[in-house]
């Protein structure tokens, strides 16, 4: 455990070192999750070192990469290498189980909603890259899921400042509201999609 502190720390180290682009490897490598280094992103900013803008558009485009990455390995291994190794990307096959079920079920669009979803949230890149979903849509809808994710958390890292470290349970009651608000643009994006499909049928 305290091999593993040490390199945790080490790799804090690294991400401070190169500022923007620590932030933006550290969320395209994803060895730690990525809500913890936008908040070490965020108490960067709070000690001057890097700007709230910056550290958000980096974030952004190190958490969009990291998905498209995850996107091209479920479009080229499929489910099988997603199983065997997805445990090295916080993926496990229970995330990939619900992801398959929510992206059958609610279309390419619950790509934007289901970003907000703690289960679902990293895995629902596999679904898409298997069923070979435009790669343009699901960068689109993806990016714009992260940026406010990405600005939510520098935030609150930035506030924190030197207690950055306590984000999970200050960020609890923040992703609550999140996890609601998403759930019910699902809700309201299924019963569109029900209406269309009804609509077509009485056509």
């Amino acid at each position: 455990m305290h091999f593993i502190s040490d390199l945790i720390s080490q790799l804090f180290e690294w991400i401070q070192s190169l500022g923007y682009f620590g932030i933006m490897i550290g969320l395209m490598i994803e060895v730690i999750p990525s809500e913890i280094v936008l908040a070490f992103g965020g108490y960067l900013v709070s000690q001057h070192q890097i700007n709230f803008f910056g550290a958000v558009v980096f974030g952004t485009i190190g958490g969009v990469i990291a998905q498209i990455f995850v996107y091209w390995i479920g479009r080229y291994g499929g489910r099988p290498v997603l199983e065997k190794y997805g445990k090295y990307i916080f993926i496990k096959k229970k995330h990939i189980d619900h992801s398959e079920e929510w992206f059958n079920k609610y279309g390419t669009g619950v790509i934007f909603t289901a970003r907000f979803i703690p289960v679902v949230r990293h895995a629902i890149s596999v679904p898409a890259g298997i069923s070979r979903m435009p790669l343009g849509k699901f960068t689109f809808l993806t990016t714009l899921a992260v940026i406010p994710w990405s600005a939510l958390f520098v935030y609150l890292g930035m506030t924190l400042g030197d207690n950055w470290k306590n984000i999970d349970e200050v960020a609890a009651e923040y992703t609550r509201e999140i996890i609601l608000g998403a759930i019910a643009l699902i809700i309201i994006y299924f019963v569109f999609k029900w209406y269309q499909s009804k609509k077509k049928r009485g056509n």
